[in-house]
């Protein structure tokens, strides 16, 4: 199962992460329209992710949202057919919704998300994958954290998923 180390973080808007992406030389690899179905699980977080509508995969995850630094296991399976929502959401229970668009950008095998998510802001996550252990990859995440300014103290330990929840529940 892969394994990431992530961060959350609030923006006011991603102008200034933009230019110090562009000034590292970091790489852009598009804007992609995403909506994530999360189910109901009894272990971990379910999600359907629905890209530009032509391409679905199925992502399980596990992660301890309140610790200090976030690892996360998943795994992602490819599905193909336009019916694989509705066969999903007329077998599982749906939690909640969440529609963004996603601005992709990757830098010493990190991912680096700038999302505009509807109804709750603009977030920027980063994803640094764990590939010689996880020493390096913490390494990895820290440089990344400290180019772009970040602060540890002010990130969201919650996915999406809990921060659309909290948001319907008002």
């Amino acid at each position: 199962m892969p394994v990431n180390l992530e961060i959350k973080v609030a923006l006011p808007s991603h102008k200034k992460v933009k230019s110090i992406l562009q000034a590292i030389g970091a790489e852009f690899k598009g804007i992609l329209s995403q909506k994530d179905i999360y189910y109901k699980s009894p272990a971990g977080l379910l999600k359907m992710r629905i890209i530009k509508d032509d391409r679905i995969e199925l992502i399980k995850y596990n992660r301890v949202e309140s610790g200090e630094t976030r690892w996360s296991n998943y795994e992602v399976i490819l599905l193909s057919g336009k019916k694989v929502p509705d066969f999903f959401n007329n077998i599982l229970e749906i939690e909640t919704i969440v529609e963004k668009k996603r601005e992709l950008w990757l830098y010493d095998n990190t991912r680096i998300h700038l999302d505009k998510v509807k109804g709750l802001g603009y977030f920027l996550e980063l994803e640094t994958l764990v590939l010689s252990g996880k020493k390096d990859a913490q390494k990895r995440f820290d440089s990344m954290v400290r180019i772009l300014g970040l602060d540890f103290e002010s990130q969201i330990r919650s996915s999406y998923r809990n921060l659309m929840k909290e948001k319907e529940a008002q």
